[in-house]
C-alpha cells in the first residue's frame, strides 16, 4: 500500500472530512502514516476561522516545499475551508501544491488523486455547489476513535454572523436525508461505537430544507437505535433551539445533557453589530428554560472579545453576563478579522492589546466559576465512559461524563468503551478527580 499523511486543523466538521477522506483513501490503495517524510500523498485539511489557523497552514505548505523538492513524485493537496476560501491563490502563492479541493468536493477526492498518479497537473475545484451533498455511501469513514463516532447531519450555514467565514466557504445548509443518517448510526453502533455526535453548524436549523423530519425528531429516532449507549450534538445557534428538541433531551434515555449553546456576547449592541439575531434577555430566557427542563444540564459556550466597537462598558456587561448564567466551560477567542467577511470592515477595530488583556479577565472570571461548579460534584457518584490513557500518565485513565465533564481516575481493568460508576475525590477548574466505585 501507498502512504497518506493527513494533518486536519479546525471544527469536528473538519475531522469528520478527514474520516471520510481517509476511507475514499483507503479504498484505492492508501494507509495512513504519521510521518510525513515517508508519504506518497501528504494532504492537508484546512480552517480559515481565525488567523492563526491559516498561519499553521501557511507555515506547513512552507515546511512541505523542500519535500516536494527532493522527492517531486509526491502529491500534495490542500482541502477544507482554506481551499475554499483562497482556491487559485494557494497555487500562486505555493506552486508545489498538486490540487485544491474546496468543502464541497471532498466526495471527489480519490478521483483527483487517481488522476494526479497518472499524470501531473494543478487540480483546483472549489464551486460550491447550493444543494450538493456529499454521498456517505461512497467510501466508509475510517474513524479515529474506536468508540465515539461523528456522524454529519447536515453540512453548510445560512446565518451569516459579521465575524465569521463559514457561510462563504460551506456554502448554504444541506441536511442529509434522516434514513441516510439512522444508517450510518446503526451501522456504527453494529461496529462496537458506543457514542456517536450528531454534527452540522447549525443542528437546530436540520430538516428545513428536506421537511423529511426536524432536528427534535431526528434525535428521538437516533437515540431509539438499539444498542447506542450515547448520543451528542453540536453545534446548536439559540435562535432557534427549541422546547421541542429540549424535550427530546429530557424524555430520551441516551442523549447526553450537554447543549454547547454560543452566545458570543453578553450585551445586546454587540450581538447585533455581530448579527446574532437574538437579545441577551431572550438567550437568557432559552437557560432558564433549558435549566427548568434538565436541571443536571451542563452548558458551555464560546465567547469573543474585542469585537469592533467593543468599550470597556460593554465588557463590563459581558462579565456580569457571564457571571450571571455561569457556564461550566467557555471556548473564549480575541476576534480575528476575516477578508471577505463585514466585520473586518467595521470602524473601531479594538487594539491587540486591549484585546489580550480582556481575554485575559474573561478567562480568569471562567475558570471562578468552572472551579464553583465542578466543586459542587465532590462526592458525587456519576458514570463515566472511558476513553482511555490520560495524555500525560499512562497509570492514570480518562472517562467523559454524560454532561461532557472529563474525569481522571487510576487504571484498573477497564477498558476502552467501559461504562463505569467513578466517585468525584478532587474537582478542578478543567477535571475532575476520582475513584472506581464498585
Amino acid at each position: 500500500m501507498k502512504a497518506v499523511f493527513i494533518e486536519s486543523y479546525g471544527c469536528q466538521a473538519n475531522q469528520a472530512d478527514a474520516e471520510r477522506m481517509e476511507g475514499q483513501l483507503r479504498v484505492i490503495g492508501y494507509a495512513r502514516t504519521g510521518n510525513m517524510k515517508e508519504a506518497d500523498l501528504i494532504l492537508l485539511n484546512t480552517c480559515c476561522v481565525r488567523e492563526t489557523a491559516e498561519d499553521k497552514v501557511y507555515g506547513k505548505i512552507g515546511e512541505i516545499k523542500s519535500l516536494k523538492r527532493e522527492r517531486p513524485e509526491l502529491i500534495f493537496g490542500i482541502a477544507g475551508c482554506m481551499a475554499q476560501k483562497e482556491g487559485e491563490a494557494l497555487l500562486r502563492r505555493a506552486p508545489h501544491i498538486d490540487f485544491v479541493l474546496g468543502t464541497n468536493k471532498v466526495h471527489r477526492l480519490s478521483q483527483v488523486v487517481r488522476k494526479l498518479e497518472i499524470r501531473r497537473e494543478h487540480i483546483v475545484d472549489v464551486a460550491l455547489g447550493e444543494t450538493e451533498l456529499p454521498d456517505e455511501s461512497e467510501a466508509p469513514a475510517v474513524r479515529r476513535s474506536a468508540i465515539s463516532a461523528w456522524v454529519p447531519i447536515m453540512y453548510g450555514c445560512n446565518n451569516f454572523c459579521t465575524y465569521c467565514i463559514v457561510p462563504y466557504v460551506r456554502g448554504r445548509e444541506r441536511s442529509r436525508l434522516p434514513e441516510d443518517v439512522l444508517r450510518e448510526v446503526e451501522q456504527v453502533v453494529a461496529d462496537g461505537y458506543k457514542e456517536v455526535t450528531l454534527l452540522g453548524q447549525n443542528v437546530n436549523s436540520y430538516g428545513k430544507d428536506h421537511k423529511q423530519a426536524t432536528f427534535a425528531q431526528l434525535l428521538r429516532q437516533v437515540d431509539a437505535v438499539p444498542g447506542i449507549r450515547r448520543v451528542r450534538f453540536m453545534t446548536s445557534h439559540p435562535k432557534d433551539l427549541s422546547d421541542e428538541v429540549i424535550g427530546a433531551i429530557r424524555e430520551g434515555k441516551h442523549i447526553c445533557e450537554h447543549i454547547h449553546l454560543p452566545v458570543q456576547y453578553g450585551a445586546d449592541k454587540l450581538l447585533k453589530a455581530m448579527n446574532r439575531v437574538y437579545t441577551v434577555e431572550a438567550y437568557k430566557a432559552l437557560v432558564a428554560r433549558i435549566r427548568r427542563a434538565l436541571p443536571e444540564v451542563s452548558l458551555t459556550t464560546d465567547l469573543i472579545v474585542g469585537f469592533p466597537g467593543e468599550t470597556d462598558e460593554d465588557f463590563r456587561e459581558m462579565l456580569d453576563f457571564l457571571r450571571e448564567i455561569r457556564y461550566d466551560a467557555a471556548y473564549t477567542f480575541k476576534y480575528s478579522p476575516r477578508s471577505g467577511t463585514p466585520a473586518a470592515t467595521l470602524p473601531e477595530q479594538v487594539p491587540e492589546e486591549l484585546k489580550k488583556e480582556r481575554l485575559q479577565q474573561l478567562m480568569d472570571v471562567q475558570n471562578e466559576i468552572s472551579l464553583a461548579i465542578n466543586q459542587e460534584l465532590l462526592g458525587r457518584v456519576m458514570e463515566v465512559m472511558v476513553e482511555g490513557p490520560s495524555k500525560n500518565d499512562g497509570q492514570v485513565w480518562m472517562g467523559r461524563t454524560r454532561t461532557d465533564k472529563i474525569v481522571l481516575f487510576p487504571h484498573g481493568q477497564e477498558q476502552p468503551g467501559d461504562f463505569m460508576q467513578v466517585k468525584i475525590t478532587q474537582p478542578q477548574t478543567w477535571v475532575l478527580k476520582g475513584e472506581s466505585v464498585e
